[in-house]
Parts: C-alpha cells; structure tokens; sequence
C-alpha cells in the first residue's frame, strides 16, 4: 500500500480511471492498528487494484474535504470522484472490508 504525504499526490492519484482504493488513518487510532493486522490479506484479494493510504493528521483538510468523520475509513476514487465510502464503524473485520469491495468493484 503505497503512503501519500500531499494533497497534490492524493489529487493525481485519484484521477485514474481504474478505481483506487484509500485508507485515511491516523498513528494514534487503534481500531487502525487493528486494520493493519488484518488489510493485507485483504489486499491480496483485492490486488488488481491499487492501494493508498493517507494519514489524516499528516495531509490536513482531506479528511475533512471527503467527509472521513471516523478513521480506518475506506473511500474508492475514479476519474477525480469519490464513488464509495466504507466509514469506520464498518472496518472492523476483514470480511465487513472485503463485502465492501466486492459490492462496489464488481
């Protein structure tokens, strides 16, 4: 998962016309160290698509700009838009993440 540290490289990254996928976090959160322990196999699943992650109080606004109200959050981006959002009640376990995948890459 490669690490974004501006908010020109989250802008460029998100213009792809493949959806990418972005984790907003932060070192702080524990329920984000509980994702970490389980996003790789996740990833893997989901490895024909490419991963990012943002650390919401190193890149200040994006959160904010993207309604994050809660961290781990997913969002998936295309072409510039934001075309889903997994909030962070709903990254608990490996399996709520990998529904959300499937329902909004499929």
């Amino acid at each position: 998962m490669e690490h974004i540290n501006t908010e020109e490289k989250f802008n460029e990254i998100i213009q792809s016309d493949n959806p990418v996928i972005v984790k907003f976090f932060a070192d702080w959160c524990p329920d984000c160290k509980r994702m970490d322990m389980f996003i790789g196999d996740v990833i893997e699943e989901f490895n024909d698509h490419n991963w990012y992650q943002v650390n919401s109080d190193e890149v200040k606004g994006l959160a904010e700009k993207y309604e994050v109200m809660g961290i781990p959050s997913i969002l998936i981006f295309k072409n510039g838009e934001k075309v889903a959002h997994q909030h962070s009640a709903y990254t608990k376990s490996p399996e709520s993440v990998s529904e959300f995948l499937q329902e909004q890459l499929a």
